[in-house]
């Protein structure tokens, strides 16, 4: 048996520090602060040698309450459903790791997704707990996500994205824009709408901009290219719909639409993350990585 500390990134559980506050157990104070949970989940994870304590060992269920204890405990979703698409490893070295998202797979456990994300699927494939997203990517929009692989050079690579060290180029259907001259730059203020999950642009100092050309034209549709700037949410699906052309298939923009209802993997976003180049900053190489899917024409 190993005598090295518990790693909760080894075992992918999440930790929590007690809060202050009156209870008797750690039960009662994982019950009351996580009320989404009732008591009866936490008891069943409980026995099933899911909530450890800080050297990782299961807690008993009448462990006493003592603020500050580090209690570590892994998420589960019920009934989760599949993903059936499948993500493809593009590249795989030391420092670094680069995948294509399939449409509908979440980069990342949130809500309803937690085994069924990219960031859990290659962990697994990799046998390396130490993977981290160094961005991310709607889960309704396909493409290349790009992940550090080694703690010991991540901040390096996780500097490009808000130093604007790294070039993205995304593809999109939308429809046609012949009013417009291009390339074309789009400047907006950027901030959360409603509900939660959209963006809205308002009257203000920009703090969002893309570069848009226009790649191929068929009929009333347009393959348009698209340079993210800077990289507010939904940014490109926002800029899009405000110049009249709402991506293709979009289940939030204009309307929210299909909320609740089963995806339609026969009508993915028209949004893919297309390639992504940038400096080394270990090697001072330039990097480039360019996805194998492609979008096809509605």
């Amino acid at each position: 048996m190993s005598d090295s500390p518990f790693n909760p990134a080894h075992h992918q559980a999440s930790t929590l520090s007690l809060p202050p506050g009156p209870w008797a157990t750690v039960l009662d104070c994982l019950c009351d602060h996580f009320k989404a949970i009732d008591r009866t989940q936490w008891l069943d994870r409980i026995a099933r040698g899911k909530v450890l304590d800080a050297q990782g060992q299961p807690i008993a269920v009448d462990l006493a309450y003592k603020q500050g204890l580090r209690i570590h405990y892994f998420r589960e979703v019920p009934n989760e459903k599949p993903i059936a698409a499948q993500e493809q490893i593009l590249h795989v070295d030391k420092h670094l790791v680069v995948a294509d998202k399939p449409h509908f797979l979440p980069v990342t456990p949130t809500g309803e997704y937690v085994e069924h994300t990219l960031l859990r699927r290659l962990i697994r494939r990799l046998d390396n707990p130490h993977l981290v997203p160094l961005h991310r990517i709607d889960r309704h929009t396909a493409g290349l996500v790009l992940f550090s692989a080694n703690p010991e050079s991540r901040s390096a690579y996780q500097s490009l994205f808000p130093n604007r060290q790294i070039d993205k180029r995304y593809q999109a259907i939308a429809p046609a824009l012949p009013h417009l001259r291009f390339p074309h730059v789009h400047k907006s203020r950027m901030v959360h709408g409603e509900p939660f999950f959209r963006m809205q642009e308002v009257e203000g100092q920009p703090n969002s901009e893309t570069l848009i050309e226009v790649g191929e034209q068929q009929g009333d549709l347009w393959r348009y290219v698209l340079y993210p700037i800077t990289g507010k949410t939904h940014q490109l699906r926002v800029h899009m719909t405000a110049l009249g052309a709402s991506l293709c298939n979009d289940p939030f923009y204009p309307q929210v639409c299909g909320m609740g209802e089963e995806d339609d993997y026969s009508k993915p976003l028209k949004l893919l993350a297309h390639s992504l180049r940038f400096k080394d900053p270990l090697s001072g190489e330039e990097r480039y990585f360019e996805s194998q899917l492609s979008l096809d024409w509605p």
